[in-house]
């Protein structure tokens, strides 16, 4: 053929490609739900302010917004990535939604990528938000604490997202969505967000990521400390076992 004739190349696009559209369109989605994302981010708000400025509670500590925001900030995370996620992809299986999208090039760990990638995007948001209302009442974090914070909060994003999406394939809508909320509340009453969790040891922290990720938060951030190796590998743990299991179970129907 002559030069500049066009040449059909059929085929389906590379991954890489096929994974970023279909980010893009979570991305879309989620700005189109900006009511959903308000209300995510109302409560750890309610909470930051509340709890950081006013003796609500007895905090281990005298620094009450030192103590209080690190773990809004893990709760937002967790409200984002699992509540938030689980619910609303567990309506999208009830109405069809993933099942046109298993008919897609789109592979199981595709879909996966794709939604935790929108969800660290908008919690990246929510963080952001919340940091500066935090920052403007009072709150000083320590130098320096920025990647070893950013480093929990990705692993604790991953695991939660691959619970979240393991409960939407396998439970109907309404119950994932019950599900999901008692997980959320259960980890609010027991994750040290309002006053300290309960001393389980070691083993807490891969019982309760949230207070897990709270207390890491609180270390480098507040104390300017290294993470402790255990939350390390308690939301490690989390990331690597849940996303495993979500990969290999997940149905699109």
């Amino acid at each position: 053929m002559s030069a500049g004739t066009f040449t059909p190349a059929p085929g389906r696009a590379p991954m890489r490609t096929i994974i970023g559209r279909q980010l893009r369109m979570e991305l879309l989605l989620t700005a189109r739900r900006g009511e959903a994302v308000v209300l995510a981010m109302g409560v750890p708000l309610l909470v930051l302010l509340g709890a950081g400025l006013f003796e609500v509670t007895n905090l281990p500590t005298d620094d009450r917004l030192g103590f209080v925001v690190p773990g809004v900030l893990a709760l937002t995370v967790m409200s984002t990535a699992f509540t938030g996620q689980a619910i609303t992809t567990g309506y999208e299986r009830g109405y069809g939604v993933l099942k046109r999208l298993g008919a897609s090039p789109l592979t199981r760990p595709g879909l996966l990528f794709a939604k935790t990638g929108s969800v660290l995007v908008q919690i990246l948001v929510q963080v952001l938000v919340l940091a500066l209302v935090g920052f403007a009442v009072g709150w000083r974090p320590q130098a320096g604490a920025l990647l070893p914070a950013a480093g929990i909060t990705v692993l604790a994003v991953a695991g939660y997202s691959g619970l979240a999406l393991l409960l939407a394939s396998v439970l109907k809508p309404e119950t994932t969505t019950g599900a999901a909320t008692l997980i959320y509340v259960v980890m609010l009453s027991v994750g040290g967000i309002m006053f300290a969790a309960p001393d389980l040891g070691t083993a807490g922290y891969f019982l309760l990521p949230l207070a897990a990720h709270a207390d890491g938060l609180r270390e480098t951030l507040m104390h300017g400390a290294a993470v402790p190796l255990p939350i390390w590998l308690s939301l490690g743990a989390w990331a690597v076992v849940w996303l495993t299991v979500a990969a290999r179970k997940f149905r699109w129907e």
